[in-house]
């Protein structure tokens, strides 16, 4: 598997992450937590990070001198066989400290390479359509709109758009 070694990106190293990070990734998980792109309450402050629906093989943390700064999670969509050529990111986190360093375009970019060593030939995500800065990073990625649910959800009073994006690897 490539990520065995730890890759330098960013000076930060992207590899799998390991139980031991539950507490660093529950910590950045409630410091990252917004509206902007999360649909689901925020984090309570004693809320495991990992559980039976989320391993800790399904994620990338990106680590520095400072600890865990950021994470990737990449997973099959779905269980079925016919979309085994298939992961999705379902979760992309970057600590306040490290943004505007590229770390978020390096964790996409190793989450995409995880995904052809798994045999994968298509990545895909959703993200919130107000998430501007989040659907510039996946576009420059090379991700494509290819489905639009209109207001599917109702944040804050606003109904906000769910926007399906994907790419060939």
């Amino acid at each position: 598997m490539p990520f065995d070694d730890a890759r330098e990106a960013c000076d930060t190293r992207i590899r799998p992450a390991l139980p031991s990070d539950e507490s660093a990734l529950a910590a950045l998980d409630r410091e990252a937590w917004s509206r902007l792109h999360a649909v689901t309450p925020r984090p309570a402050p004693d809320a495991p990070f990992f559980d039976e629906r989320h391993a800790p093989e399904d994620f990338l943390v990106a680590a520095d001198e400072d600890g865990i700064s950021g994470y990737v999670r990449l997973v099959p969509p779905t269980s079925l066989a016919v979309n085994a050529h298939v992961r999705q990111i379902q979760g992309l986190a970057v600590a306040v400290r490290a943004r505007g360093r590229g770390l978020g375009r390096a964790l996409v970019a190793a989450a995409c390479e995880l995904a052809r060593a798994q045999g994968a030939s298509r990545v895909t995500l959703r993200v919130l359509g107000h998430n501007a800065p989040a659907r510039a990073l996946y576009a420059a990625a090379g991700f494509a709109v290819e489905g639009v649910l209109p207001g599917e959800f109702l944040i804050d009073g606003a109904y906000v758009d769910d926007v399906l994006m994907g790419r060939a690897l």
